[in-house]
């Protein structure tokens, strides 16, 4: 049997649902919380909250620090040169509008950007949508048979017009980790930029933003098992020197008169308005969590479950989506000719929580001949009942619509 000494840290999973136990496998919409995560927040709002950088009081320095060690704390986890490369979001999703809005303002009618089938709504519609009204061209890389990136027909994409590539560290339909290397010095060799949405990767594995030489590196907290309503973006520091900012307002400006504006120093520069202080603060409880476990345990963890239900699925002829190999913690299912949905309430009240949709990733979905596919996904507390809890939930899922 495989156990996880790590759900008892999650105080969400001792509930039941439907009268049933709680088997959450929709990690990759959203992780739950551990309880260190939950107590150092409410710590901060009961001893260290107010406002920063600019009190002049003991709390606010307090809260100051915390708000930029978890800064400091997030630029060590993803290996970037210094904290200062290090922007707060509100999550991926504001960290890709963020670099689109700034990385464009000096581009031209027919310039080009690269995107790849597998995308995520949230790394396609900002560069759709800017496109659009910059009169830029899109261009997307396909996928193979085995719903691998398309090297023969990706690389005849770029070309000196190409200003940016956006692609996925990995995919949260397939959970497929792509080889980012060849693609990032193909854009590279073309003087193009690359964007990597880290929103899926960053929590199944170590991430080095610097041995993968993107320019910019997006992921959002919630799904690194911190709270809601922030995210990172990381961009090389010869970026945000030279970018224009993105909002503005208080704190991202060290003098204004009425004919000048003279921005604060990167990252400041791209956080306009109070930011969420108590957010970071948990984010960094998060990642303290994750380290003090250790991502080979949880890597092995993870492995030891999906080899477990690939061969369980496989046995009970249950359509897997996606390579044949190389998956991470995301399994994309299609069950008989059962609709996805159908398949999503019946599990509910089996005490089972998946997901069923087009997953934010409709292009890809569309090109796979489906509107709508199930998906379970899990995280480091994920245990073997968990997904012997599916199994036989698929069962039952079978015999109501035999």
């Amino acid at each position: 049997m495989i156990t996880s000494p790590w759900r008892a840290d999650f105080p969400i999973l001792s509930q039941t649902v439907h009268g049933q136990r709680w088997a959450y496998l929709d990690h990759a919409a959203t992780a739950q919380k551990p309880q260190v995560v939950l107590d150092r927040m409410m710590q901060f709002y009961l001893h260290d909250y107010a406002n920063t950088h600019r009190g002049a009081h003991a709390v606010s320095e307090r809260a100051t620090g915390l708000f930029e060690q978890a800064r400091t704390r997030l630029a060590e986890f993803i290996h970037a040169d210094d904290a200062s490369e290090v922007v707060w979001v509100r999550g991926a999703t504001e960290g890709i509008n963020l670099v689109a809005s700034v990385i464009s303002h000096d581009w031209q009618a027919g310039d080009e950007i690269i995107i790849t089938q597998m995308e995520h709504h949230a790394n396609w519609l900002p560069w759709q949508y800017l496109a659009a009204s910059k009169g830029l061209k899109l261009r997307v890389i396909g996928l193979t048979d085995d719903f691998r990136l398309d090297w023969q027909q990706g690389q005849t994409l770029f070309n000196k017009r190409t200003k940016l590539l956006a692609i996925s560290h990995m995919s949260n339909v397939f959970g497929v980790v792509n080889d980012l290397e060849p693609w990032t010095d193909l854009a590279h060799s073309v003087g193009a930029a690359v964007l990597v949405d880290g929103a899926q990767s960053v929590l199944h594995q170590p991430v080095d933003v610097q041995a993968l030489d993107c320019d910019f590196f997006v992921f959002s907290s919630h799904k690194l098992y911190g709270p809601t309503g922030i995210g990172v973006v990381y961009g090389k520091a010869k970026w945000w020197d030279r970018l224009p900012p993105y909002q503005v307002g208080g704190a991202m400006m060290q003098s204004i008169s009425p004919d000048k504006i003279d921005w604060q120093t990167p990252p400041l520069k791209f956080e306009a308005g109070t930011p969420a202080i108590a957010q970071a603060v948990g984010l960094h409880a998060a990642v303290d969590y994750i380290e003090a476990i250790g991502f080979d345990k949880i890597m092995a963890h993870e492995q030891q479950l999906m080899d477990y239900v690939l061969a369980q699925l496989e046995q009970i002829n249950v359509k897997v989506w996606g390579p044949k190999q190389g998956q991470t913690g995301v399994i994309a299912f299609s069950l008989d000719q059962i609709h996805a949905q159908d398949v999503a309430m019946v599990l509910d009240r089996q005490g089972v929580a998946i997901r069923a949709g087009h997953h934010c990733a409709m292009p890809l979905i569309e090109s796979m001949g489906q509107t709508s596919i199930a998906r379970a996904s899990f995280g480091l507390y994920a245990d073997q009942e968990d997904l012997d809890q599916w199994l036989t939930g698929l069962d039952v899922v079978r015999s109501m619509f035999a």
